[in-house]
């Protein structure tokens, strides 16, 4: 099933997000990659604001996990 599949690129995605970690850029790395840094996170918030706009427009509502 194809959701099956977006789903799990989904998790992908999270699961590669989380294994970010700027703090850790030396200072240098994180000057030279800022402009490619700056256009995926704009990319990504555009793409997570979509695909929220989308689930609402169907009357649903997005709610934070809540956590045990």
């Amino acid at each position: 099933m194809r959701t099956n599949d977006e789903m799990s690129r989904l998790q992908a995605a999270v699961s590669a997000l989380g294994d970010v970690d700027v703090s850790a850029w030396p200072e240098d790395a994180l000057k030279d990659q800022l402009g490619e840094l700056s256009a995926v996170l704009v990319t990504l918030d555009t793409l997570l604001t979509r695909v929220a706009d989308e689930v609402r427009a169907r009357g649903l509502r997005i709610e934070e996990p809540v956590s045990a």
